[in-house]
């Protein structure tokens, strides 16, 4: 990308932050209440956990660090503990106080490829409550027992104080576990990840393995690219879902919770999903869940990659829903996960997450959730919704913008690409890749339905910042 366009896109994108209305700085008492909690946390009755050597794997700049995790042998020789702390941002925010309420106004973290709007003051989420390495940071501790086959059996969660030894990323974890030089708290991340993805095949659930499209920076510049994912973040990832539905578990006990939910997909939508996998030449015996058959495919195969894209639209409609009094909500189960889910591992950059914790800490210590949390509980829902729906619309705005920035200046230009998807109602409308740039498009203005799965040649016919969007043609 020249100056020139990375100056337009800078532009741009000061300009989408004003108009999303975006939070901007935090407010003078807000940074006030945050430098008092840095300097004196609440710690009432935190376990002293230092000695436990905890890593966190995140992406090499993050620095609101919400996870650390141990692995070990059970000492029975019977299966594993999964041993992991999540940041304990009640001990940092009074209920009522000036950083709980711009808290909930933010509701989450939001990235920019420039910069981010955080949930929390960065004085504590990236520093007195991150669990950043070599620092003693307080905690909400996990200790879930698993037997052999990776099934949970036992689990608590209380407050303590711990100490991460290691920052790690996803792309050293892969490269020590591939080479055998991964210490044994480590190997057996995909030991215990292997495990746990056998059981969500076993009930039913499913993880999208798709290329997600990423933003790049290099030497000041953004581009864009095709990531695939490690299987060190899956491995990982199954370990912050186990948590999650662990948590589900002990708030379900209780009685009183928040709940992560995901009706299952209607008739109608999954019977679009095998027309297109009849489009898209993909075998689909009648007798196979939608699941097994998105476990047998391959996202390097265009066709592959173009059906799990469609897969997406059977995971629309994930909210988040209260129940009290004992009586679970209808429906309680995610339809992903196949199971009782709930939202607890990312306290700093997701407010839910503060909510459950508490939730869990008081169902595991036989007590009930303190009031400040009984009484955010109903609004919280909605809260989120608006919250996650903010989060989405930033993320694809900036992706298009950086599409735009990239590609300006060259409209009339002919690329390669394959169609990811085609609208029911106008099969000439739909959404392409492009192999080089890393681009998702809209395409439109032909008159033949678009080949679904297929290579097509395709022209650019608009870009630039200032139109914060691309569109290509068939050519």
């Amino acid at each position: 990308m020249t100056g020139a366009a990375d100056c337009s896109l800078g532009a741009a994108l000061r300009a989408l932050r004003t108009d999303l209305d975006l939070p901007g700085a935090f407010p003078p008492e807000v940074l006030a209440e945050a430098e008092q909690a840095a300097r004196a946390p609440d710690l009432p009755a935190h376990l002293d956990a230092t000695g436990i050597p905890f890593l966190t794997i995140d992406p090499p700049a993050s620095t609101d660090l919400d996870q650390a995790m141990h692995l070990e042998r059970r000492r029975d020789g019977r299966g594993y503990r999964v041993l992991y702390a999540i940041a304990d941002v009640a001990a940092f925010l009074r209920p009522g106080g000036a950083l709980d309420a711009e808290a909930h106004r933010r509701v989450t973290t939001l990235y920019f490829p420039d910069d981010r709007v955080p949930l929390h003051p960065t004085v504590l989420s990236e520093g007195a409550a991150s669990l950043l390495p070599g620092e003693t940071r307080p905690a909400a501790l996990w200790r879930i027992d698993l037997d052999g086959d990776g099934v949970a059996v036992a689990t608590d969660v209380r407050r303590a104080l711990v100490r991460s030894r290691a920052k790690l990323d996803y792309a050293g974890v892969q490269r020590q576990i591939d080479t055998g030089t991964a210490e044994e708290p480590l190997a057996l991340l995909r030991d215990i990840g292997r495990l746990r993805a056998e059981q969500e095949r076993a009930r039913g659930g499913i993880s999208l393995d798709v290329p997600e499209q990423e933003i790049i920076e290099h030497d000041g510049s953004y581009g864009l690219a095709y990531r695939a994912t490690l299987p060190a973040e899956a491995w990982n990832a199954q370990i912050s879902l186990l948590t999650g539905m662990a948590a589900a578990r002990l708030m379900a006990d209780a009685g009183t919770g928040i709940l992560r939910t995901l009706p299952l997909a209607p008739d109608g939508a999954v019977a679009r999903l095998r027309r297109s996998a009849h489009a898209l030449r993909i075998d689909w015996p009648h007798h196979v869940p939608y699941a097994e058959v998105i476990r047998s495919l391959d996202p390097g195969r265009s066709n592959h990659a173009a059906f799990l894209q469609e897969c997406t639209t059977l995971l629309r409609g994930a909210g988040y829903t209260v129940f009290e009094g004992g009586d679970l909500p209808d429906p309680a189960v995610h339809a992903a996960v196949a199971d009782l889910y709930t939202h607890c591992t990312a306290p700093l950059r997701r407010l839910v997450d503060r909510y459950a914790s508490e939730l869990c800490l008081a169902a595991t210590a036989g007590k009930e959730a303190p009031e400040w949390v009984r009484e955010a509980l109903p609004a919280l829902p909605k809260e989120m919704a608006e919250g996650t729906r903010r989060a989405g619309t930033v993320e694809r705005a900036c992706v298009d913008l950086v599409e735009a920035a990239l590609l300006e200046g060259r409209e009339g230009e002919l690329f390669d690409a394959y169609v990811v998807d085609v609208q029911d109602r106008d099969p000439a409308v739909g959404t392409i890749h492009l192999r080089d740039p890393a681009v998702v498009g809209r395409i439109e203005g032909g008159t033949a339905p678009l080949p679904l799965g297929e290579r097509l040649r395709v022209r650019l016919t608009r870009a630039g910042p200032a139109a914060r969007t691309v569109l290509f043609a068939p050519a």
